[in-house]
C-alpha cells in the first residue's frame, strides 16, 4: 500500500527544542494526511487537554499523492483538539504549501508548547529555527506575508500563519496559507494563537518518489478538459439549484430559499472572476479570483457556503459586499461560514437584516474582540443564550448549507459527524441533489437504513481521502478502481483506513464526554432514532 513517508519531527515552541522519530508503523496503517495525524494526536495529546492550552498539539501533514504531479493534490491537512468544538478536528486547505512541507522531508510536523513572545517557526530540510517577531503582533495576513517573502526571500505559497483573529483565540479563526487558502472550520488558528505562534514556513526538496504516473496522468488528463462549470464558477454554481430545491438558508437559518439568490449567484461571481486560479498541480482550477473595478475590493471568491453565510442567511443581495466579508475574513484569519452565521445571528437579534456596513464593523470587532465582537468570537454555541437565539449548530460547530431540513440525509450527516455541523465530513449532499447519477441517488425526503449505510460509506470515503491527500472535487474522476490502482491495495482495504480514522476521532470525543446525545440536530426529522440506530449497526 502506498503511503506517506519521512520521520515525525515535534517542536516545543516553549522550550525552542525539536526532536525526530520514525513513525513508519502509524505510516504503514494509516497512509498519512489525516490518519496519521487523527493516531498520533489520540495516542499523544491528554484526552483531557485544553484547547487552549500548551498541552494541545497541531499536526501538519501531507499524503503520499503530494509526491505526485497528480491533478486534486494541491492540499495539506491540519489537525488538533478544537476550541471551537472541545473534540479533535482534521481540517485541510488547498493552495502551494502542500509541496513545501514535502520538500522538508518530514512526514509530520507537531507543534507543542507555547511561547512567551510571537514566532515563527521556519521548517526547512535541514532543521528548524524559530524566529521571534514581536512587531508581526496584530498584524493581517497578507503584512504577515510580506514580511517573510521580503526577509526570507519566500512566497506566500511556503507561509501558513494568523491574522488577528487566531491571536486574539477567536473560536473559528482559521490558520491560512497563499494568503486566501483556509483552514478553515474549527478554530485551529486560535490553537496556534494560543501558542504565540504567528506562522510556520516550509521549504527544501526532499521529495520522495512515487510511482503513479500513468494512472495519475491520465486523471491530470481528464481534468484539464473537463468543461465542469465548477471550472467557471467554483462552488458559487451550486446557489441556483440548492435555493430552488430548498437548501439555502436564509435570515439566520429563519427559510431555506433566498429571494434575492440571482443577485449573488455563480453568474455574478463570474462576472467579477478576472482570472482562473487553482491548486498546486491541479488543472481543474476551479478557484475564483475576483475583482470589482468600482469599489477596489479584490479577492478569491465568494465561494457557495460564503455566499449562504454572509448573502443569504445575512439578508444581503450585493455580491460585492459578500465579497467585502470574504475578503476580510481572509485577511483577518476567519472561517467565512463560522463567522458569517454568528454574524446573521447578531443581525437576527439587533433586527439588522441587510445592513451591509454593520456586517463588517461587526467582522473588524469580532477578529479583534471588540464590544459585541468579543462574545461572538466565542461561537454561536456559547452565546445564543445572551443573544436570544437559536442555536444552530452540532457539537458546537454551526451550519454549512446544504440544508438537513430538506435533504435529510444530510442532516443525519450533519448530526454524525465528528466535526460538527461541516458539509464536507461525508458530502452526503451530493447524493440528494437532482442531478446525481440515478443509480446512486437518494430522494432527499426521510431517512432509512439504506441512508445510514451509505453515510458509513461516506464518511470513510471522505477520511479516505483526507488520509491521502485528495481533494474533494475529485469526485467522478477518483473512482475505486483508481484508488486501488493509485494506493496499490483493494478499495475495501483502503475503505478499513477511513473507518478506523472516524472511529479513532469518535473515541477521543468520547474520552472527552461526547456521547449520542450529541449526535443530535436543532430540527426534527422524521425516523431520525432510527436512522441513528442503523448508524451505529452499520459502525458495529
Amino acid at each position: 500500500m502506498l503511503t506517506m513517508e519521512g520521520p515525525l519531527l515535534t517542536v516545543d515552541v516553549g522550550s525552542r527544542r525539536v526532536e525526530t522519530e520514525g513513525v513508519d508503523d502509524v505510516l504503514d496503517a494509516y497512509i498519512g494526511g489525516r490518519g496519521v495525524a487523527t493516531r498520533l494526536a489520540h495516542d499523544r495529546i491528554p484526552f483531557d487537554a485544553d484547547p487552549l492550552g500548551p498541552e494541545n498539539r497541531v499536526y501538519f501533514t501531507t499524503g503520499p499523492m503530494q509526491a505526485s504531479s497528480m491533478s486534486f493534490t494541491g492540499r495539506t491537512s491540519a489537525t488538533a483538539v478544537s476550541p471551537l468544538t472541545d473534540g479533535l478536528l482534521s481540517t485541510n486547505a488547498g493552495g502551494f504549501v502542500s509541496r513545501n512541507l514535502l520538500g522538508t522531508g518530514n512526514a509530520v510536523i507537531e507543534l507543542v508548547g507555547a511561547s512567551d513572545v510571537p514566532l515563527i517557526v521556519h521548517v526547512r530540510e535541514d532543521g528548524v529555527e524559530f524566529e521571534e517577531v514581536p512587531d508581526l503582533a496584530g498584524a493581517e495576513v497578507p503584512a504577515v506575508t510580506e514580511y517573510v517573502e521580503a526577509e526570507h526571500d519566500l512566497g506566500a505559497e511556503h507561509v501558513a500563519c494568523i491574522g488577528p483573529a487566531g491571536e486574539n483565540e477567536v473560536r473559528f479563526a482559521c490558520i491560512m496559507t497563499s494568503e486566501t487558502r483556509a483552514f478553515g472550520r474549527g478554530g485551529l488558528g486560535a490553537v496556534l494563537g494560543s501558542k504565540n505562534v504567528k506562522a510556520l514556513t516550509f521549504d527544501g526538496d526532499a521529495v520522495p518518489d512515487v510511482d503513479v504516473d500513468a494512472e495519475a496522468a491520465t486523471i491530470h488528463r481528464e481534468a484539464a478538459t473537463s468543461d465542469h462549470i465548477m471550472k467557471r464558477q467554483g462552488t458559487a454554481s451550486v446557489t441556483d439549484l440548492a435555493n430552488e430545491i430548498g437548501s439555502f438558508p436564509t435570515r439566520y437559518f429563519e427559510d431555506v430559499r433566498y429571494e434575492a439568490f440571482e443577485k449573488i449567484n455563480g453568474d455574478r461571481v463570474e462576472e467579477k472572476k478576472y482570472k482562473k486560479g487553482t491548486c498546486s498541480q491541479c488543472a481543474f482550477a476551479c478557484k475564483l479570483p475576483t475583482r470589482d473595478e468600482a469599489s477596489g475590493v479584490e479577492t478569491e471568491g465568494p465561494e457557495f457556503e460564503t455566499i449562504m453565510a454572509f448573502g443569504g442567511n445575512c439578508e444581503v443581495d450585493d455580491v460585492v459586499s459578500i465579497m467585502q466579508s470574504n475578503d476580510l475574513c481572509d485577511r483577518l484569519g476567519m472561517d467565512t461560514i463560522s463567522c458569517g452565521n454568528a454574524v446573521a445571528a447578531y443581525l437576527k437579534a439587533n433586527d439588522a437584516f441587510g445592513d451591509d456596513e454593520l456586517i463588517h464593523e461587526t467582522v473588524e470587532r469580532i477578529a479583534h474582540r471588540e464590544g459585541d465582537g468579543d462574545l461572538l468570537a466565542e461561537g454561536i454555541h456559547r452565546f445564543h443564550d445572551e443573544l436570544g437565539v437559536e442555536d444552530w449548530t452540532v457539537k458546537g460547530m454551526t451550519f454549512s448549507a446544504h440544508d438537513g431540513r430538506t435533504l435529510n440525509g444530510q442532516g443525519l450527516a450533519f448530526a454524525t459527524a465528528n466535526r460538527g455541523a461541516d458539509h464536507m465530513y461525508a458530502t452526503f449532499y451530493a447524493y440528494e441533489y437532482p442531478l446525481v447519477d440515478a443509480s446512486e441517488a437518494f430522494e432527499p425526503a426521510g431517512l432509512s437504513a439504506a441512508k445510514a449505510e451509505k453515510l458509513v460509506e461516506l464518511e470513510n470515503k471522505r477520511a479516505l481521502e483526507d488520509c491521502g491527500v485528495v481533494c474533494r472535487f475529485s469526485r467522478g474522476m477518483m473512482t475505486d478502481e483508481r484508488f486501488e490502482k493509485l494506493f496499490g491495495a483493494d478499495f475495501e482495504t483502503l475503505l478499513d483506513v477511513g473507518g478506523r480514522v472516524v472511529e479513532l476521532e469518535r473515541h477521543f470525543n468520547n474520552r472527552r464526554g461526547f456521547d449520542r446525545a450529541d449526535d443530535d440536530l436543532p430540527y426534527d426529522l422524521p425516523d431520525f432514532e432510527a436512522a441513528l440506530d442503523a448508524y451505529y449497526d452499520a459502525r458495529g
